[in-house]
């Protein structure tokens, strides 16, 4: 199907939002700089948003909306018997994979997002709670299943995990390779840690 060309407009306003927002902040970031950025006329942007902070708005739910429905479609593909930790597993690669394909919306809503009016704060903060909420079920069910050891804050763990990774959206260069292998080591530091383990015959020597 194609698309009206009033859809179209109304993306590259948002495609121009999200990567000015995310190089120069909101507040410096102003209309008449989208507009620009999206080849339309200064005026023609109030056809499609009333404001700067309806643009803002969007950008910040699109952002999260995206590594949302990555992560639901990517668990609902794996087969009934899936463990807790394969659906982490997945929902790791889903969240760094649509971090980084969408990194102007996905960055712009990690890096701006203390600087936004707070009223806009406000309004976004429901789907970012709902998200971390899906993060909360995926570890609480990996810890009710023994997987995760039970004395784990999971608070702590779901903070610490998803500061983990959000980062990369500032210092990935994908010049330097493919993204499996980022997926692949996040995936063991968290499952594996880093501490190096001696195997059996090397602990029983230290025994003798």
């Amino acid at each position: 199907m194609n698309q009206k060309k009033s859809d179209i407009s109304r993306t590259q306003i948002l495609d121009a939002a999200a990567k000015l927002f995310r190089k120069h902040g909101y507040a410096t970031t102003t209309l008449r700089l989208i507009a620009n950025e999206a080849n339309l006329k200064a005026g023609s942007i109030y056809y499609y948003f009333g404001s700067k902070e309806e643009i803002l708005g969007e950008v910040l739910d699109i952002g999260i909306q995206r590594i949302i429905q990555a992560i639901q479609d990517g668990i609902n593909q794996l087969p009934a018997n899936a463990t807790a930790l394969d659906k982490i597993r997945v929902a790791i690669r889903e969240h760094l994979h649509t971090l980084l394909k969408y990194g102007d919306y996905t960055s712009a809503n990690i890096r701006i997002y203390k600087q936004i009016p707070s009223n806009v704060r406000q309004k976004h903060r429901a789907l970012r709670r709902t998200y971390a909420e899906e993060w909360d079920q995926l570890l609480n069910d990996a810890q009710a299943q023994g997987e995760i050891r039970k004395e784990v804050d999971i608070t702590l763990l779901r903070l610490f995990l998803l500061g983990a990774m959000n980062s990369a959206a500032e210092w990935y260069n994908p010049r330097r390779g493919k993204l499996e292998p980022l997926f692949e080591a996040v995936t063991e530091f968290f499952f594996d840690g880093i501490k190096s383990i001696p195997d059996k015959r090397q602990a029983r020597d230290q025994l003798d």
